[in-house]
C-alpha cells in the first residue's frame, strides 16, 4: 500500500496576538465547521508563533480544527447496496470508531498494540490478516508491512504526547462497492504535538507530527462475503506523514527534534502537510534515507 514521508523544516518566531477582525472570526468559524466535502485549497497561512505547553497547536491551521473524533464529518445515512438507512448510519458510525482506535487511542499513541481497531476488521480477510501478523510482530517492518499505514504509535521512550488533544480534519463518503457492499471512504489528518520523552521543563522543545490517512473500508453483505457481525473488509489505505521519521519502518513515528526552526534548503522539494484540497500524493515513495523525504513548509 502507498506511503510517502515527510521531513519537517519550518521557521517559527515569538509574537504578540492581535485582535481578529471580522473577516478573520467568519474564517475561523469556518474553519471550525467539520469538513463536509473535499476542500478547493489549503488553508491560509499562519502567524509565526512557535508552540508552547499550554499551547501545542499553536501557529498552526490546527488550532482552529476539531479535537479528537469530532473533526471527522459523517454524513447523512441513506440505503446503500445491501443496507438499509439506519444500517448505513451503523456502518458510518463503527467506520469513524475504527479512526480512532487506529489514530486516537491513548493506549496505542504510547506504543500499545491496537487491539481496540483489530477488533473491528473482518478476521477472514486473509490478506489484512497477514499484514497484520507481519506488521505488528517484526521488529524490521518493510514499507508494505509497515504498521503506521493504519496504525499511529510513538515510542514512549523516544516522544511523548504534549497534552490529551489531537487535532483532526477529514470526513467520511460512501457508496455501493462490490457485490451490493456499502463502501465507506475516510479521508482524515491528525496533527499529533510531541516533545522529547523526558523532557518536561518549561522551555521543551515542540514538534507536531502531521499525518494522513486515506483508508477505504467495505461493510459487506454476510449473503456474499464471508465476515462476522460488526466487522469490516478494507479495500485500501495510503499514508502521508510529516515529521515521522524519513528513515527505513521502525513501526513507529520517529520525530525529528532539533530541526523544527531550520529553513528548508535550497531547491527542496516543498510540500504543505495542511493542503487537504489535493489528493495524497504517493508519487515520490520512502527511501531508505532521509535524503528522498520532501520537506514541509510548515508544521
Amino acid at each position: 500500500m502507498p506511503r510517502r514521508s515527510l521531513r519537517e523544516s519550518v521557521t517559527g518566531a515569538a509574537g504578540a496576538p492581535v485582535e481578529p477582525s471580522a473577516r478573520a472570526r467568519e474564517v475561523e468559524r469556518r474553519l471550525r465547521d467539520a469538513e463536509s466535502e473535499s476542500p478547493r485549497e489549503a488553508p491560509g497561512a499562519e502567524p509565526d508563533l512557535r508552540p508552547t505547553l499550554p499551547e501545542p497547536f499553536r501557529g498552526s491551521p490546527a488550532a482552529r480544527w476539531a479535537d479528537g473524533a469530532a473533526g471527522i464529518t459523517v454524513p447523512p445515512a441513506e440505503a446503500t447496496g445491501w443496507m438499509e438507512a439506519a444500517q448505513v448510519e451503523q456502518a458510518l458510525r463503527q467506520s469513524r470508531d475504527f479512526l480512532v482506535a487506529a489514530g486516537l487511542n491513548s493506549r496505542l499513541l504510547r506504543g500499545e498494540l491496537p487491539t481496540k481497531a483489530i477488533a473491528q476488521l473482518n478476521p477472514h480477510q486473509k490478506d489484512i490478516q497477514e499484514y497484520l501478523r507481519t506488521a505488528l510482530s517484526s521488529t524490521a517492518p518493510t514499507h508494505k508491512t509497515d504498521p503506521l499505514l493504519l496504525f499511529s504509535r510513538f515510542r514512549p521512550e523516544q516522544a511523548r504526547l504534549v497534552g490529551d488533544v489531537v487535532k483532526t480534519r477529514g470526513r467520511l463518503t460512501y457508496r455501493e462497492g462490490k457485490r451490493g457492499a456499502v463502501e465507506v471512504t475516510a479521508d482524515v489528518t491528525f496533527v499529533y504535538p510531541v516533545t522529547p520523552a523526558g523532557d518536561g521543563g518549561r522551555y521543551a522543545e515542540i514538534v507536531r507530527t502531521i499525518v494522513r490517512r486515506e483508508v477505504v473500508m467495505s461493510w459487506d453483505d454476510p449473503a456474499e462475503v464471508i465476515t462476522e457481525p460488526g466487522t469490516m473488509s478494507l479495500v485500501s489505505y495510503a499514508l502521508d506523514m510529516t515529521n515521522g521519521g524519513c528513515s527505513a519502518p521502525t513501526g513507529y513515528f520517529v520525530p525529528l527534534f532539533g530541526t523544527a526552526h531550520k529553513q528548508p534548503a535550497d531547491g527542496a522539494h516543498q510540500v504543505d502537510p495542511y493542503d487537504r484540497s489535493k489528493p495524497i500524493d504517493t508519487s515520490n515513495g520512502t527511501t531508505a534515507t532521509g535524503n528522498g523525504c520532501a520537506t514541509a513548509n510548515r508544521s
